[in-house]
């Protein structure tokens, strides 16, 4: 905004001023010969699940990497909704690009923003339902065989001295060594080491955020429920930290009281409490007031916050309600927090596209970024230009999914942009996006 001169001097002088101004916006409203300061641009990446080559390809794609995984991306705002982790083949690699980029991107007046997914909090919480062979086996050195046949000596010791409680498990544990040693490959003490609150990588999950709030639009993984619009998003994000922290209060208390061992897994910990309890009920012993207390707030776990399936982690609706059902829904967790729009990643989306829905107030971003067991699946970014203009990028191509003016192409659908394959005939050069991505520069197809 130009604001006119105020007149304190001599007319002439003001008159000067005044021509001086005229000058410049006249100037400014001219031929567009010189570009404008691009816009700044946020772009966010859906669920990653251990796919660096695609992760990798996409970062590339968006200007936000060069070819050596170094940021390029300027002062670009880069949000990841979470789950890097689970299902695919390279977790640790992954990871470090993650962190790598948080350190790099502030040094060109860039922020990573690394949000917390219901597979960080499952890794965390050693609910490993998900982690393959393959990954425990990325944390494996020339130490882990000694690793391994240790913990299953400590493992026979602790399953000796509580022959009760072993006696009433409803599913036994492990009952030979070669059944322990499957279920605990060689890379496993070390994956639930680095998890740990102490860990390389627990340490570095602990400190992020559930929700960020940039520039009037809510990221996070899974969804805001509208019965959950009251709380503020710092709240939620205090909420989420404090269970993890509880949670890890509530191991160590179980494993100085010896009941567990460190790398019993969430369900191992469940069956042995359960066991536990009933072992007290048939002793003569008085039982341990506080102990008992413990025990029973771990079992209330499942009703936490951050594992509920209506948590902001897990929840689904977004992709779940109708149109006519989720509007009004989608409108008053936007009012609640005078919000824009809202980004979520948690559901992988048909045909590897990312959906905007209720009026192109919320984006769906999960667009299956690994392909192998998302079939159909693709890599993909949102990035958001200034205030109100929505891209999808996919490696070949990008869509407008809201201009400028806050609405759609006028056709009604998405606006489709050459392919790489036909900008690269139309032009006879490939090259890469500008460093800040779409928002500051035209399109162009991946090398």
């Amino acid at each position: 905004m130009v604001r006119a001169p105020l007149c304190v001097s001599p007319q002439h002088l003001c008159i000067f001023f005044l021509s001086a101004l005229v000058s410049a916006v006249a100037a400014w409203a001219g031929p567009a010969n010189v570009p404008a300061a691009a816009p700044e641009a946020v772009v966010a990446i859906g669920d990653v699940h251990n796919d660096f080559g695609n992760f990798v390809a996409i970062l590339r794609r968006t200007g936000l990497t060069d070819q050596q995984n170094h940021w390029t991306g300027g002062k670009t705002t880069f949000v990841q909704v979470g789950d890097l982790l689970d299902r695919g083949p390279k977790p640790r690699e992954v990871m470090d690009l993650m962190m790598a980029l948080e350190k790099e991107a502030p040094q060109a007046g860039g922020r990573v923003v690394s949000l917390l997914g219901n597979h960080e909090v499952m890794n965390i919480m050693g609910d490993l339902r998900y982690v393959t062979p393959g990954n425990y086996a990325s944390f494996a050195d020339s130490n882990s065989e000694k690793r391994q046949k240790a913990a299953y000596l400590d493992y026979m010791k602790w399953k000796e001295s509580h022959a009760s409680l072993f006696a009433e498990l409803p599913q036994p544990l492990e009952l030979t060594e070669a059944e322990w040693m499957a279920r605990h490959p060689a890379g496993f003490v070390e994956q639930r080491e680095a998890f740990g609150p102490k860990g390389e990588y627990g340490e570095w999950l602990r400190g992020h955020p559930a929700v960020a709030e940039i520039d009037g639009i809510i990221f996070l993984h899974g969804g805001i429920h509208p019965d959950l619009a009251k709380t503020k998003l710092d709240a939620i994000n205090n909420r989420i930290h404090d269970e993890i922290k509880a949670f890890d209060a509530s191991k160590q208390y179980l494993q100085n009281e010896n009941l567990i061992l460190p790398f019993f897994n969430l369900q191992e910990i469940y069956s042995v409490l359960r066991a536990e309890i009933i072992v007290e009920l048939k002793s003569r012993v008085p039982a341990n007031a506080e102990r008992q207390a413990k025990i029973q707030e771990f079992l209330r776990h499942e009703d936490w916050f951050s594992v509920r399936v209506d948590g902001p982690l897990w929840f689904r609706g977004y992709d779940q309600w109708s149109e006519e059902e989720g509007a009004p829904q989608a409108s008053k967790v936007l009012e609640a927090y005078k919000a824009t729009h809202i980004v979520v990643g948690h559901t992988v989306q048909k045909g590897g596209r990312v959906r905007p829905r209720f009026g192109n107030k919320v984006f769906l971003i999960d667009t299956g970024m690994l392909n192998s067991y998302y079939p159909g699946g693709r890599p993909s970014a949102l990035e958001i230009c200034g205030d109100a203009k929505f891209i999808a990028v996919y490696l070949d191509q990008q869509v407008v999914l809201l201009d400028s003016t806050g609405s759609s192409p006028p056709d009604g659908r998405p606006g489709e942009h050459p392919s790489a394959g036909d900008a690269a005939k139309g032009s006879e050069k490939v090259t890469v996006l500008p460093a800040g991505g779409i928002c500051s520069g035209t399109t162009a197809a991946p090398q």
